[in-house]
């Protein structure tokens, strides 16, 4: 995987290549800075820094991440976390977020991320658009009835329990 660094006087502008999946919010939101059809595909001189900032925050993997130089405000970071399902797609999560390893090793850290939800990414537990290529479609909230009428977590997952 590819990370890059861009950046003027006022903003540093990181890239990561493992978190991207594409969905050309970036590229919608500033194109004269952002465009995957020219080398180096980010030009953050042409734009200023706020706006830069600005495009930057609505990429919903946390690809794209910002530091500000001239003094001007972070990201904020949010401070409820939310976790909204993609339809047939990923989970875009928001928040003070840290993702783990067994061991408990930071992985991950970030305002935002894009975690797989088909179970078939290749770049766990982030989206890889795998959802695309197996056709993952997710359904509508559901209630089985064992869960509508478990009287305990047996009734629920009876297999599961000791």
């Amino acid at each position: 995987m590819v990370e890059r660094t861009y950046e003027t006087d006022s903003i540093r502008v990181h890239w990561n290549s493992a978190l991207c999946i594409h969905t050309a919010i970036c590229l919608k939101a500033l194109p004269q800075v952002f465009d995957v059809n020219r080398s180096p595909w980010v030009r953050i001189d042409a734009a200023n820094a706020d706006e830069v900032a600005a495009a930057v925050e609505r990429c919903p993997t946390g690809a794209l991440t910002y530091e500000r130089l001239d003094g001007g405000p972070d990201e904020p970071v949010p401070a409820e976390t939310t976790i909204i399902p993609w339809p047939n797609g990923p989970l875009m999560v928001r928040g003070n977020l840290q993702v783990r390893d067994a061991k408990g090793n930071l992985f991950e850290a970030g305002p935002r991320m894009t975690l797989c939800r088909c179970g078939s990414s290749e770049n766990q537990p982030f989206c890889d658009l795998s959802h695309r290529r197996v056709g993952f479609r997710n359904v509508p909230r559901a209630t089985r009835p064992e869960r509508a009428e478990a009287q305990s977590p047996r009734d629920v997952s009876p297999d599961a329990l000791p």
